[in-house]
């Protein structure tokens, strides 16, 4: 998204009209520019009424980040993380894996309006509408190597599910290894990459994803059922609030994680899991397919699944899950 395009959504944010006229003159810039910005807006899937005589108007207003207001709504405990909010990025989490080869400390969050190039798990695109998700990732520092992590991904995810139902979510629920669902739909997931020696320090990269107002032409782009946290709340959300709910949720959980590992988060995981003592189908790298019930994780975050030939343990990785039906539940 150009800066002008930006500063034209930011003015039309509140859903009242504005006139090109007087946008243009707030801007500095000519009434073309103007309409080339509106109409750059149209193409992100953003809706807009244009009225003659008043001018353009939002369909829905949007509630666009703000990291001051994020950060007088964190907790004490939280207010260590520093926040940061920009208008358009390629990946938060590219971007703040450069930093942390850098020499980069944090904790530190960075979020974005827009992402061109958001990535979810296995390389796939995430797809969002410009003030419809929540798009951040967490740069965390941990004193152990990446083998010590293991499980991270279900930990982050048990505090994601938390700070969710907080915000008025009901019935979210977690899909091994790193999605949050809602009624069989994807509400959320989880992106993280590790970077550190084989003993330690590690520095993760915690990549958040969240539909807060799902529109209906993202929608039908994505290849599995999809749903937003409106939905699931039952009412419009602040995307400012909710990311600070988000981020007081996730800084105790990464410091007990720190400590403790994965297993305190087990017991919580398991209660959320989507999957517990249910057949499950588990799709493998080499295509072939494990079938059996769901029995909840390790404490190193493996999946367990009960098979004919006995208890398996599945990591993270290419595996995938579906429910028996063959139905895929965030996957």
């Amino acid at each position: 998204m150009k800066p002008l395009t930006h500063h034209v959504l930011m003015l039309l944010a509140d859903g009242g009209f504005r006139s090109g006229e007087a946008m243009a003159h707030a801007l500095g810039v000519s009434r073309a520019r103007v309409w080339g910005a509106v109409r750059e807006l149209g193409a992100t899937g953003l809706e807009l009424y244009r009225v003659r005589g008043r001018g353009y108007r939002l369909v829905q207003p949007l509630s666009l980040l703000d990291a001051t207001a994020i950060e007088r709504a964190l907790s004490v405990r939280s207010g260590r993380i520093t926040v940061e909010v920009v208008d358009s990025i390629e990946s938060t989490n590219g971007a703040l894996m450069q930093r942390a080869q850098q020499g980069a400390q944090g904790p530190a969050a960075l979020a974005a309006e827009w992402q061109s190039a958001g990535r979810g798990r296995q390389g796939r695109a995430w797809l969002a509408s410009v003030g419809g998700a929540l798009t951040f990732s967490v740069l965390w520092r941990f004193a152990r190597g990446a083998n010590d992590l293991a499980g991270l991904s279900l930990a982050v995810g048990a505090a994601v599910g938390r700070a969710l139902e907080a915000l008025g979510g009901v019935e979210i629920g977690l899909k091994w290894p790193n999605d949050i669902v809602w009624r069989g739909q994807k509400l959320a997931g989880i992106l993280i990459e590790l970077h550190g020696d084989i003993l330690g320090p590690t520095a993760a990269v915690i990549g958040i994803g969240v539909n807060v107002r799902l529109a209906d032409h993202v929608k039908r782009s994505i290849d599995q059922p999809a749903t937003d946290l409106e939905t699931a709340c039952g009412a419009s959300v602040d995307r400012n609030r909710a990311l600070a709910c988000l981020l007081d949720g996730l800084v105790p959980a990464l410091d007990e994680f720190a400590r403790e590992g994965f297993a305190p988060f087990r017991a919580e995981w398991i209660a959320r899991h989507v999957h517990q003592d249910r057949p499950v189908t588990v799709l493998l790298p080499d295509a072939r397919r494990e079938r059996g019930v769901a029995r909840g994780v390790a404490e190193d975050g493996a999946l367990l699944v009960e098979t004919q030939r006995g208890m398996r343990r599945f990591h993270s990785g290419a595996v995938s899950v579906r429910s028996a039906a063959g139905k895929r539940v965030g996957a």
